[in-house]
């Protein structure tokens, strides 16, 4: 019965797997071959593009503001890639062991998750500029203000999310190894360090992955919270090729230039963080 199943799908896995080329192909490629060639063009709409060389891409990298955003996005991904999942994987580390009341706690952690950007980033708006008005300044009157804000909104989204992947990796180590270092005489810390993070090392890889891509693609919280105030020094990078594109008649070409730059970083730091972390599990 098995043999058969198996023979009919080497017989017909083309059939199986055309849906989601075609899918791939329509929802994916094809506008991101598109937006490569208008990357290229000026242009309004598709039928009138013409074509203009690199000088989008020269005018995109003389950007200051560009240059700034793309500072700004480096330095916020990297900090909220550390506190995520720092924070999420000691809390998923407390609720794997015994706790009253664990599983209500994972439920509160992760509801955040489920409201949307632009919500949460009105919401912490109020929040934050009540606090800070104590002071007499909100979240627009300086750029510091601004990130420090997009951190702990990030954070407080993403940390429940991150949690419940690291439970699951907690959930299945094996555990003949973790009582191995128990009769060995490890202490909680020693099987911490040795043990449990080198055998976590896929949820570790798959979480860092997320978090760097949520950190560099961050609009909607960016957009409600500060919209790039003051003077476009909040502005992130996903903000910015907004505002390039529909913001500047005539530069939606510079926009798009903007876009094929930041996918190609995205894929170049996605790639390495990958390799990095791949090489970590196959030494564990």
């Amino acid at each position: 019965m098995i043999t058969m199943i198996g023979k009919s799908i080497r017989r017909w896995w083309a059939l199986f797997t055309l849906p989601t080329f075609l899918a791939f192909i329509l929802g994916f490629l094809a506008p991101f071959v598109i937006g490569v060639y208008l990357s290229f063009t000026k242009f309004t709409t598709l039928s009138n593009a013409k074509w203009m060389g690199t000088r989008n891409y020269q005018r995109a990298l003389s950007d200051p503001i560009f240059w700034h955003a793309l500072w700004y996005t480096t330095l916020f991904t990297i900090i909220t890639t550390i506190i995520i999942n720092v924070v999420a994987f000691a809390i998923a580390y407390m609720f794997t062991k015994a706790l009253k009341g664990a599983t209500l706690f994972r439920t509160v952690f992760f509801m955040p998750n489920l409201i949307g950007g632009i919500i949460l980033g009105y919401v912490w708006q109020l929040l934050l500029n009540g606090v800070l008005a104590h002071w007499g300044v909100t979240l627009t009157y300086s750029e510091v203000y601004g990130f420090w804000g997009l951190v702990i909104l990030l954070c407080w989204q993403q940390i429940g999310y991150m949690m419940v992947i690291y439970i699951a990796g907690m959930q299945a180590l094996p555990s003949d190894v973790m009582e191995a270092a128990a009769v060995d005489g490890a202490s909680g810390s020693q099987t911490l360090f040795h043990v449990t993070i080198p055998l976590m090392m896929p949820s570790i890889t798959v979480c860092t992955f997320l978090t760097i891509t949520n950190g560099f693609k961050l609009f909607d919280q960016n957009l409600a919270l500060t919209n790039g105030a003051p003077s476009k020094m909040s502005e992130m990078l996903a903000l910015n090729i907004y505002n390039t594109f529909y913001g500047r008649p005539g530069f939606e070409g510079v926009g798009q230039a903007k876009a094929v730059i930041f996918f190609i970083i995205v894929a170049i730091i996605s790639l390495l963080q990958n390799k990095l972390t791949t090489r970590k599990e196959v030494e564990a």
